[in-house]
């Protein structure tokens, strides 16, 4: 069967004719309205406001229960020390599950089916934690929650490659970014309050009526964007108006149904661990992830043995990270698209290692662990208790550029990919999240509170090399043969 590509509005052959017609955007692409590079800018920043709300309230209810974990060992008349983290964490462990089957189904039947069905799946499964009667059933619910609710964290910056051009996408991910930071800090205030006030199954309940109204939201603003499936049903429309079956889209893939579902479905693991680049970020990404989460886990105990805080106070303190992640974001919003817009002025090709310029990657690598030193050791000390919030300002300021810097990069680098190779990324991250917090507890009981932080800040430190790495060698390794090889 012979093959030609034509627009919608040209003269093609008749349904008799052994002619496949590859249907794509109308020429000029820059001008079709259909293509989601070219819808407004309102209708753009719609979709990605609605998917940052949802990716706010995900890691909110992960990390809303930390100042109340005290209440619910007691509700559940537990003292157990594995419980009182891995309640928390377990909720990131489905971080690391969702990655695995979310992102390659949305590269298979796209984004909007994938964000509502996970949507209100969250929210089924938030309301079942609220009536949890044992242990297992709470947790089982928690990770069920995670594991839904990943969705848009893991798919939104596919959703942004669909519709930004490579030149405005920095702003938008950091834009993005912000619910994805913000609620890992306002959950413990907000968890911190309600659970004061109403106990933490009202709080349960309280953000699930929040969900409910935001999927509601969902299904009234999001639109398709992926365009493989938008082309696929121009395709199919042009199928049923002209009785023709040669139109076919031309971002359709010759690979059976099956085997491409099979190959999709593996490939977040297949980036991860077959591809250098990508296994080395996504494990420095974890390990910064992962301590982050060890520390959220164990403020509550921080803050109250050593301060005397209530669970009110202990919410409080998330705060300052919040802040300096909000700080952070924004000068990744002012860096971020700086070198690709300088080069495209120039006339230059862009390389997705100008995501990673000194500017960003420096600043983030070093301050992460000094942040952490700061925190440790004035705890260790019994200093004032602002002086540890400045500890966790400047560590929260420092993971948000490395966070955004490097997810940009992986996204620019593997762009046909990008929902799957962040996949790859939340998954290594998910579980190092999941499962380091559970040691937290021991590993401050044996070193410190000093030397506890001191040896993580360490680790940190043994990765401040590789975005720099990256940043100056990254052309170079991309283009071996081992990184070229098939998806």
């Amino acid at each position: 069967m012979r093959t030609t590509t034509q627009n919608a509005a040209s003269s093609v052959p008749d349904a008799d004719s052994d002619i496949t017609i590859r249907v794509g955007w109308e020429e000029p692409e820059d001008g079709d309205p259909e293509n989601p590079q070219n819808w407004p800018s309102m209708v753009k920043w719609a979709n990605i406001l609605t998917i940052s709300v949802i990716s706010f309230l995900v890691p909110l209810v992960s990390s809303m229960l930390a100042p109340a974990v005290q209440q619910v060992l007691h509700d559940f008349n537990t003292t157990s020390p594995w419980f009182a983290t891995f309640c928390v964490s377990i909720f990131v462990l489905g971080f690391a599950c969702g990655p695995l089957v979310l992102p390659p189904l949305s590269e298979l039947y796209g984004r909007v089916i994938i964000y509502n069905s996970t949507n209100v799946l969250f929210l089924a499964f938030t309301m079942l934690c609220a009536i949890s009667r044992t242990e297992v059933m709470f947790l089982v619910f928690r990770f069920l929650s995670g594991f839904a609710g990943v969705a848009t964290i893991t798919i939104g910056s596919g959703t942004i490659v669909d519709l930004m051009p490579k030149e405005e996408r920095g702003k938008a991910l950091s834009v993005w970014s912000v619910g994805t930071i913000l609620g890992p800090t306002v959950g413990p205030i907000i968890g911190g309050y309600v659970t004061e006030v109403a106990g933490w199954r009202s709080m349960f309940w309280a953000i699930s009526a929040v969900i409910g109204c935001a999927a509601i939201v969902c299904f009234i603003i999001l639109r398709e964007t992926y365009p493989p499936v938008l082309l696929e049903r121009k395709a199919s429309k042009l199928r049923r108006e002209t009785g023709n079956p040669n139109y076919k889209s031309k971002l359709a893939s010759d690979i059976p149904p099956r085997v491409l579902f099979k190959r999709s479905i593996v490939r977040p693991t297949r980036l991860l661990f077959c591809r250098p680049i990508v296994t080395v970020m996504c494990t420095y990404v974890a390990t910064l992830y992962a301590t982050l989460y060890l520390l959220f886990a164990t403020y509550s105990f921080v803050f109250n043995e050593a301060y005397g805080f209530s669970s009110l106070g202990a919410g409080l303190v998330f705060l300052p990270g919040g802040l300096a992640t909000l700080l952070g974001v924004w000068h990744m919003s002012k860096f971020s698209d700086r070198t690709v817009k300088q080069r495209k002025a120039a006339g230059q090709q862009s390389t997705p290692e100008d995501r990673l310029p000194l500017i960003v990657t420096l600043p983030g690598a070093l301050t992460f662990p000094l942040g952490l030193f700061l925190y440790g050791w004035s705890v260790e000390g019994r200093l004032h208790w602002a002086v540890p919030l400045l500890g966790t300002a400047v560590t929260g300021f420092g993971s948000i550029l490395i966070f955004i810097g490097i997810q940009t990069y992986l996204i620019d680098a593997f762009e046909e990919h990008a929902a799957s190779v962040v996949g790859a990324n939340a998954v290594l991250r998910g579980v190092t999240g999941a499962l380091l917090p559970l040691s937290g507890l021991q590993l401050y009981e044996k070193l410190g509170w000093g030397w506890g932080n001191s040896l993580l800040a360490f680790l940190a430190l043994a990765f401040v090399p590789i975005p720099l790495i990256f940043g100056m060698y990254g052309v170079r390794i991309r283009q071996c043969k081992y990184f070229r090889t098939g998806l």
